[in-house]
This record gives structure tokens, sequence and C-alpha cells, in this order.
């Protein structure tokens, strides 16, 4: 079997870290390397590793010393780039649970060019899905029920009706050859400190031709989205049921929508999936907003969604200085003034912002799919709602997206 380096950050995830160590060591052995990054934690984690990576020297151990948290986005890819030594490594978060057999199942189906994840079990906090198996063995470690999960270990192998016990979806825990992660880039840090490095990096997996491969024979138990976004764990209420909803930290709602948004500027839509969650890219254009009448509030609403804005008002100003923090793309090439620009984007889209609405915001945020979708498309004008459109360039940007440059 080819040995894996788990890739492990934490931030103040002492508990649940050395939940899933244990499980690791206890049900795939010592054979594989562990690769920890402590981003700067207050609750002994870092001793913690310390003591570990005395006794256990399968542990590769990182710490961010602060006082800025990195984020597991930077930390991802410190610990593949310069800790883990083995071909093949894997995102791994710190609230999962290793059952037997993950790594034979990984094993079965890595190669170069191909990314497997693992199929997650996970208790009832989230929605369900065709891509997890829901079932509560407990919300946090202390009661955790591990004898039941690994009795029923089998019977959840039977869940799944694919008879070759695949499916395409993609997400952690995912192991890939590390020169395959490095190829591409790795996570690209514009999403630092988290939030959506994840479903920019499976884009860039599909775009670069990689076969995504989801096991329904190897399992985490998953506790699911501790750390940043729900810092006090999880709760069960009287009736025993368990629940999340509103109960995620500021930091991380915060930070949630600055990456939002920084993945709608970079791949001009929203995050894209099926089912399984295997993801859709649409393609890329050049779009260019020439919008009459703009004030701050709508400039803060279209702007991620085209290559360049330009308006008639003077508040273009205010916004690149309060918006550019939130981003590392260079604000002052994307928001102009229309007085003293001519737009030269493939497309340009005109309209008066008086007349924009919630629905008339549906066509912009489809816009890609609707000029991806129209076969007689080609150069010339036409109208769509309140917008006049007119295609200079028929050309897609997407490929150039696939490698991450640092």
């Amino acid at each position: 079997m080819k040995p894996i380096s788990f890739i492990q950050p934490s931030r103040n995830n002492l508990k649940y870290l050395k939940w899933s160590y244990n499980s690791i060591r206890k049900n795939l052995g010592y054979k594989h390397e562990i690769c920890w990054a402590d981003d700067f934690s207050d609750d002994g984690t870092w001793e913690w590793m310390q003591t570990i990576a005395k006794s256990d020297l399968n542990v590769k151990i990182h710490r961010n010393e602060g006082p800025k948290r990195l984020g597991h986005t930077i930390l991802y890819d410190t610990l593949v780039n310069d800790y883990a030594t083995n071909d093949i490594v894997m995102i791994y978060h710190a609230d999962m649970y290793a059952l037997p057999g993950l790594d034979k199942e990984i094993d079965k189906h890595i190669k170069p060019g191909v990314v497997v994840s693992a199929t997650r079990i996970e208790p009832p906090l989230h929605p369900p899905g065709p891509e997890k198996i829901l079932r509560d063995y407990g919300i946090e470690p202390e009661e955790f029920k591990e004898q039941q999960l690994l009795r029923e270990c089998e019977e959840l192998k039977e869940l799944h009706t694919n008879d070759s016990g695949i499916t395409e979806g993609i997400f952690a825990p995912w192991a890939i050859y590390k020169k395959d992660f490095q190829s591409i880039g790795g996570h690209d840090p514009l999403y630092a400190p988290q939030s959506k490095e994840d479903s920019d990096i499976f884009n860039r997996f599909v775009l670069a031709g990689y076969e995504l491969v989801q096991t329904w024979s190897g399992f985490v138990y998953h506790m699911t989205c501790r750390g940043s976004r729900f810092a006090d764990g999880a709760k069960r209420n009287p009736d025993g049921q368990v629940f999340m909803k509103n109960r995620e930290t500021d930091e991380w709602l915060q930070q949630n929508q600055r990456s939002t948004r920084n993945f709608i500027r970079k791949w001009g839509h929203f995050v894209k999936h099926d089912a399984l969650m295997k993801p859709i890219v649409p393609p890329k254009y050049d779009i260019g907003f020439v919008v009459d009448n703009c004030n701050y509030e709508t400039l803060y609403e279209l702007e991620p969604w085209c290559s360049t804005i330009y308006i008639d008002t003077w508040g273009w100003k205010q916004y690149i200085e309060d918006e550019q923090k939130n981003t590392s793309i260079d604000l002052k090439d994307r928001v102009k003034s229309k007085m003293d620009n001519e737009p030269h984007n493939d497309i340009v889209v005109k309209f008066d912002a008086r007349e924009f609405t919630p629905e008339q915001f549906n066509y912009l945020a489809q816009l890609s799919e609707i000029l991806a979708n129209d076969e007689e498309l080609e150069d010339g004008e036409f109208d769509l709602g309140i917008f006049k459109i007119r295609i200079n360039k028929i050309k897609t940007y997407e490929e150039d997206l696939i490698v991450c440059e640092r």
C-alpha cells in the first residue's frame, strides 16, 4: 500500500484533533505520515503537537507564530509543499475520524491525474444530500458512539446502489498525487484564510482534466464545521435533536462573504456542482458593464459580476478605497469612470441603474450560461431585459484559471 501524508491544519480544535489522530493511528496504523499546522492556537494545541511528534516519528509539525491567523487556505499548501514526504497527500479536516479500510480504498483508486474522495458519514447537522450518509453517532468526541459505528460500517457500504461503488463528486477528505497538486499551483491565496478555496481548486481540477472519484467503501465520520464557523461546537435541544442553523460566528460570516465575492470575481458565477458534488464550470467571458446613474450600493452589488465596470459618478473612488482591503485583486483595473474610459471588453453590457431590479440581477448572474447556451451567438447587438449587449468578440477564458499563480 502506498503511504499517505494526511494534511491537517488546526486552530483551537485540540479535542477534535486528538480524536482524529487517535482514529488514524488505531484504524490505519503508523505507516502513514501526519502533517499538522497549528494556526496560532491558544488552547494548548502546539504543546500537544510537540509532545506527539517526539513519540510518533511519522508526525511533522509546523506553527504559525501569529499574531495574524493564516487559515487553512495557506497552511494546507505549507504542509504539502514543505513537510509532506509521501507522493500522495490527503486534505483532511481536524474533525474527521478515519474508519478502517479508508487507506486501502484510496490506494485502490489513486493514480496520477486522479483525485479520490472518501465518503462522509455525518450527524444531521446540515441538510441531507446524495453525496453523504447522515447518521448520528455523536456530535462531539465525548459522546461519540465509536463501537456502534465500527459494527455498522459494513452495512453502510451497502447503502449506495451504484454497482461500481464510485461516483464523480469531490469533497474533503480528498487525496491526490503531490505533483498533481503542485502542477496547478495548489490553493489560491485569494481566499485566505478560508472559504471557497475548495470550490476554486475543484473547478481547476476539472479544467485540468483530472478524474474525480468518490469511493463509497472508504469512510470518515465528520463532526463538520468546527473551528471558525461553529467555534462553540454542536448542541442538542431538549428532545435530543442537533442544530447548527444561525449559530455561525461573525468571523466566519464576514470571511465567507468576502470569499464568495472573490470567487465570483474570478469565475464569473456562484459555486456550481451537480447533486453528487461534481463541479460545473460555465465559460468565463470578458464582460464590461457600462452603468448610468450608478450609486454606491448598486456598484457594490454589480462589481464582482464583470471584468470591468464603468460608472458615471465619483463614488467609484470611495468604493475602491473601502473594498480593496477585502481582495488581492486590483480594483483599479476593474472599477473605472465611464467619462474617462472607453470600454474595450469582448462583451459590453449597457443599462441604467435606476431600472435595475432583483429580476434583472438574475440575468446578469446567469449571463455566462445564457451566452454559452446561445448556439447562434455572433458578433453584434441585442437586448436582454433592460440590458443592451454588444458582442465584440466571442472568446472564453476559464482555461486561463487552471494554474494558480502564488
